[in-house]
């Protein structure tokens, strides 16, 4: 059985107005599969529609808040992943203060009505896997700027592979 963490942020004021939410970048022991994303908002009863991405970032990361992962299964291990706030390797982080000049590539692009949040739960042929030292974070972020920059609740859960 697979060991599986999530990293989350709750009640956040966005410190970048293109932020990247979650930053997680796997190290050099285990492969990391994504399972599930959200972002949602409870500031805002208007109506807007954001624009919302899973990709891949490459070095130089950006600045982040470390975020230690969470345990999913209380009997598992800690992840092998660790909160920083660098994005390096092994390295996990929410809410970037700046981008960072590491390229990006777009995974999975979407958007969603801040009304309703958003939650992506890919079936099992639509995860996206990151190997082992791959050299890339895998990150949720806007693509442009939210209408309201307050009270995000935000998080990306993973399996440790191998």
């Amino acid at each position: 059985m697979s060991r599986s963490y999530s990293v989350a942020g709750s009640n956040i004021t966005i410190e970048n107005s293109a932020a990247t939410l979650v930053a997680i970048n796997p190290g050099v022991t285990r492969g990391l599969e994504f399972l599930r994303a959200w972002v949602g908002q409870d500031a805002n009863a208007t109506s807007a529609q954001e624009l919302i991405e899973i990709g891949t970032k490459a070095t130089t990361f950006s600045t982040l808040t470390a975020a230690t992962p969470a345990k999913l299964k209380t009997s598992d291990p800690v992840s092998e992943i660790q909160g920083a706030t660098n994005g390096a390797a092994g390295k996990a982080g929410i809410d970037a203060t700046t981008e960072g000049a590491g390229s990006t590539t777009i995974i999975w692009p979407d958007a969603f009505n801040v009304l309703n949040g958003w939650l992506w739960v890919p079936t099992p042929r639509e995860t996206i896997v990151f190997p082992a030292s791959s050299s890339l974070a895998c990150t949720l972020k806007f693509a442009a700027a939210p209408t309201t920059l307050t009270s995000w609740t935000f998080g990306m859960i993973y399996a440790e592979l191998g």
